[in-house]
C-alpha cells in the first residue's frame, strides 16, 4: 500500500489502525462479527476520501452491501475524529487565516430611456 493508493503514508495508516484497535478493544458488546477486519475498514474508508465513490460501488468491490460500508466510514470517522492526535483544527483557526475584505460599489441610479414620446390621436391609435 501506498501512499498514491490511499492518500496517506504507511506510518500513518499504522497510527489510525492503532486507534481503532483500541475502539475496538473498549466495546462492552461484541455482537455479530463485523465483515470486515479493522484494517480493511480503515482501508475502505481512506478510498472513500481518496477518490469519493458512490457506498454502492465501495459495497460491490469489498462485498458488502451499501449500508455497511456507509456506516463504516461514519464509525472509522468518528473513531478517528474523537482521537486528539487526528484532529483538525478548530473551525475558528480557519476563519481568521482567511478574512478578505472586498468593496463593491454600484451605481444604481436611474436614468431615463431616450426614446421618442409616444401620442395618441383622438380615435385610440398611435402617432409617432
Amino acid at each position: 500500500m501506498t501512499p498514491r493508493e490511499t492518500g496517506v503514508y504507511p506510518e500513518t495508516f499504522a497510527e489510525m489502525e492503532a486507534v481503532l484497535a483500541e475502539r475496538e478493544a473498549q466495546k462492552k458488546k461484541s455482537g455479530r462479527p463485523a465483515a470486515l477486519s479493522v484494517a480493511e475498514q480503515l482501508l475502505l474508508t481512506l478510498e472513500f476520501w481518496r477518490e469519493y465513490r458512490t457506498f454502492a460501488h465501495l459495497g460491490d468491490d469489498w462485498g458488502v452491501h451499501e449500508t455497511t460500508v456507509h456506516r463504516t466510514v461514519e464509525r472509522v470517522e468518528a473513531a478517528l475524529i474523537a482521537n486528539p492526535q487526528f484532529q483538525m483544527p478548530k473551525q475558528r483557526v480557519f476563519r481568521e487565516a482567511q478574512i478578505v475584505y472586498s468593496i463593491v460599489a454600484v451605481d444604481a441610479s436611474e436614468v431615463p430611456c431616450e426614446r421618442p414620446k409616444k401620442t395618441y390621436d383622438g380615435k385610440g391609435g398611435l402617432r409617432s
